[in-house]
């Protein structure tokens, strides 16, 4: 008995199903951090770490930009003590008290999910992540014929997002 061909439509379909129970994970992951992300510029679930570290003493306030990063601005100093954005620094001593606002620790590695880049592993997952919703984007267009009237209807919809997010873009 001759074996029949699948049909590309069907096939497709079939690939669609699977990777999307496959991706509900990471899509999961993804939904939670980029709400996360959302809330970056803001203390939301965040608890202040305090660190002391010894310097050499006497540095310029420029020399604590590597230790004090984005707070490294000199808001005040009293005698031989800098206060800084986020700590401070007594010069004599080379002290440095230094202040961090940090998400718990799986939170922080879900945000460092959306700021991967070449030089860190995850970049092969978003990559990946990337070029599947793509694969979902098009593979959409192949579920049913252009001459259902869920396809036209789905177009609607299609154009309506593209519009919507180029909207979102330029407010």
């Amino acid at each position: 008995m001759a074996k029949r061909k699948t049909p590309f439509s069907f096939q497709i379909r079939i690939i669609h199903r699977y990777l999307g129970f496959f991706l509900a994970g990471i899509m999961f992951v993804y939904a939670l951090s980029g709400i996360l992300m959302v809330f970056r510029d803001t203390d939301f679930l965040k608890t202040e770490v305090i660190t002391e570290k010894k310097l050499a003493p006497n540095l310029a306030p420029r020399d604590l930009a590597p230790i004090f990063k984005k707070g490294a601005k000199v808001v005040d100093q009293k005698g031989d003590v800098l206060y800084l954005r986020n700590g401070t620094y007594n010069k004599a001593t080379g002290v440095a008290i230094i202040k961090r606002n940090q998400l718990p620790f799986v939170l922080d590695k879900m945000e460092k999910l959306h700021k991967a880049n070449t030089n860190t592993p995850l970049y092969f997952l978003n990559v990946f992540f990337g070029v599947a919703l793509l694969f979902f984007v098009f593979s959409a267009f192949w579920m049913y014929t252009p001459k259902m009237p869920v396809f036209k209807k789905g177009m609607y919809f299609a154009v309506g997002g593209i519009v919507l997010t180029i909207i979102l873009l330029f407010i």
